[in-house]
């Protein structure tokens, strides 16, 4: 996902240079340098009794997104073990909180889906029946017998991470038993902008299909990210772990806030009931809206 953490005006390539200079050496102000031929026009007025005007120069301070979602987050995790990532599609504007690699749990059907959309794409050829059958099962009732036959279908998990290595998920690793398959946050969004934008792999036709079946998902299966906004796009994976009798809760999706069409992906883990695991996913989608919201509208 980009990474976007600050709040910048519109610069010119040259100023826009001398700014990744300067955050990269920690400075928190936007720094103009003139370019190389206007030394001598600075030379000859710094000679002047008064100094030259400077104009264009206008500084502002730069926004830490990612400082702002921690503090927005600390009173809500209080301990959790839990990572958010946030995209404003139209803006840029991101944000993360926390990092490692969670269990997918069901989110992963997303994931499998993609795969076998670019499988069917590179084959020229559309979904068969069956395959249009246990899609719209994965996806909207999130039927565990469906994504298996699909895992299938793709050629398990070396099919799914060839396809992960299209989508630019550099750090998802798939597993036989698809809902310990390994993500990031990051990942997440890559994935939800490979479904939501028109820089993707995936086609036109296999990108409204995915939107289409993610808008049609169960009522009782429409919480999480819906959280965050309105008309959400989504998909939700959660599963007791038998190792500690603990759940992972996740969700993933595309909403609409303040006028802007928000990617967030919400992974948790440790949880002692599906329901807490619920309430904090909720909470962390919702708090990661509202700080990206906050700085949109003050552009």
């Amino acid at each position: 996902m980009p990474r976007h953490r600050t709040r910048r005006p519109a610069l010119s390539g040259l100023v826009t240079a001398a700014v990744l200079l300067a955050a990269s050496a920690g400075g928190t102000y936007l720094v103009v340098r003139p370019p190389d031929d206007a030394s001598t026009a600075v030379a000859a007025v710094s000679s002047a009794s008064s100094p030259p005007a400077v104009t264009g120069g206008s500084e502002e301070p730069e926004v830490d997104l990612d400082a702002e979602l921690a503090d927005a987050l600390a009173p809500l995790a209080d301990g959790a073990d839990v990572t958010v990532a946030v995209l404003d599609t139209e803006s840029g504007t991101g944000a993360a909180y926390g990092d490692g690699a969670y269990d997918t749990a069901s989110i992963v059907k997303v994931d499998i889906l993609a795969a076998l959309l670019l499988q069917a794409q590179d084959e020229g050829r559309e979904l068969n029946g069956a395959e249009h059958a246990y899609a719209e099962a994965m996806i909207r009732r999130s039927d565990n017998t469906s994504a298996t036959e699909l895992l299938k279908v793709i050629g398990g998990e070396d099919g799914l991470d060839a396809a992960n290595e299209r989508l630019g998920l550099t750090a998802t690793k798939a597993a036989h038993a698809w809902g310990l398959t390994q993500t990031t946050a990051a990942d997440q969004v890559r994935l939800l902008e490979a479904v939501s934008g028109t820089d993707s792999e995936l086609s036109p036709a296999s990108r409204a299909y995915m939107t289409e079946l993610m808008g049609q998902v169960e009522a009782d299966q429409r919480w999480g990210v819906s959280a965050a906004g309105t008309g959400a796009v989504l998909k939700n994976g959660w599963m007791p772990r038998t190792t500690t009798g603990l759940w992972d809760v996740n969700s993933i999706g595309r909403v609409e806030s303040g006028g802007h069409t928000l990617l967030v992906a919400v992974l948790s883990r440790g949880h002692a009931t599906k329901e807490a695991g619920i309430a904090l996913v909720e909470s962390v989608a919702k708090a990661a809206a509202d700080v990206t919201g906050a700085v949109a509208e003050s552009r």
